[in-house]
């Protein structure tokens, strides 16, 4: 093969790899509960590219394994919505139970696990028939809903119960209940998932739970300066794809506590917009993209300098962001 040849074949093959890992599309969806959309924003402009009808109150959201579709609870709908990332709109819809709050995907995207705080249970839809597998009872108003890294346990939280529900995925069967502080909300687990953090609105802290055992092995409160202890309200969390930084959203204290890992102490505090909800990291974990509830915007934080990057306004009440990078 001559040189010429040579240096085409080897362009061809760069561009073909390029072409098989750059599959993220750069946009970044916002879940807004007031205006029943989904808000889709360009990470180099942060302009609107569009917005996305979808059904009442749109909250929780997550990509498909292969990152073609995302799915959007749509609360008041009792369904979640599945939008055609290529197409940006709603392709179909899967119900899944009254009242949905939260939810997780298995590992292979074939099985959804959705609270349902009005009926009090853990729903278990199957993707492909749209049918429920199961319905796993648990305590009253459930919201936060994650699997584990091995998609053997599914873990629930109950606002009301203060509790942490643990459920074997192959037997639908509750292993554990675990009492946490009061009102817990969200999870993030190290990626080894021998560490299950969830965050306790009411309680104020975050408490950690052992992945194996189940069992406490550590409570962390949080005490920004300029606020009184009931504004230190911990929902949204996000943990770096290390493991080594979490980073959780304190409410009305409009502050995220970015603390490190293994030692369990809180590193600093990032000022950010009115009621910071909820909490998720880009892929390389340099940008952190926090929803602001009653500011009506998303805050964008540089994780390396902890500052706040820029605040774009987005729809009222934003309960979500999902990067797709």
């Amino acid at each position: 093969m001559n040189a010429p040849i040579r240096l085409v074949a080897a362009c061809v093959f760069a561009l073909a790899a390029t072409a098989a890992v750059a599959k993220g599309t750069g946009y970044v969806f916002v879940s807004s509960e007031n205006d029943h959309a989904v808000t889709v924003l360009d990470s180099k402009s942060w302009q609107v590219v569009k917005t996305i009808p979808t059904g009442q109150r749109p909250r929780d959201m997550r990509l498909s394994p292969d990152r073609s579709q995302l799915y959007v609870i749509a609360s008041k709908a009792d369904r979640i919505d599945v939008i055609d990332i290529a197409q940006l709109k709603v392709t179909h819809s899967i119900p899944v139970g009254e009242d949905p709050e939260m939810f997780d995907l298995s590992p292979d995207g074939k099985r959804l696990y959705v609270s349902n705080e009005e009926d009090a249970q853990v729903s278990v839809i199957d993707v492909a028939t749209k049918k429920p597998v199961a319905r796993i009872e648990v305590g009253e108003e459930p919201e936060g809903v994650r699997l584990s890294p091995d998609g053997k346990r599914v873990y629930a939280t109950s606002e009301v119960a203060n509790m942490v529900h643990v459920i074997d995925t192959a037997t639908h069967k509750i292993l554990a209940n675990v009492v946490v502080a009061n009102r817990p909300r969200r999870f993030a687990m190290t990626p080894d998932g021998a560490e299950v953090w969830v965050t306790s609105e009411l309680g104020g802290k975050v408490t950690v739970l052992d992945g194996a055992t189940s069992a406490i092995k550590a409570t962390i409160a949080f005490t920004p300066k300029g606020f009184r202890a009931d504004d230190v309200t911990p929902v949204g969390i996000a943990m770096s794809a290390d493991g080594k930084t979490a980073y959780v959203t304190l409410g009305r204290a409009n502050h995220v506590a970015v603390v490190d890992v293994a030692s369990r102490k809180v590193q600093d505090y990032v000022l950010v917009g009115n009621r910071a909800w909820g909490a998720s990291l880009n892929r390389d974990a340099s940008l952190l993209f926090v929803a602001n509830g009653l500011s009506d915007d998303i805050s964008i934080v540089d994780t390396k300098s902890r500052k706040v990057l820029r605040s774009v306004p987005v729809g009222r009440v934003p309960h979500t962001v999902v990067i797709d990078d």
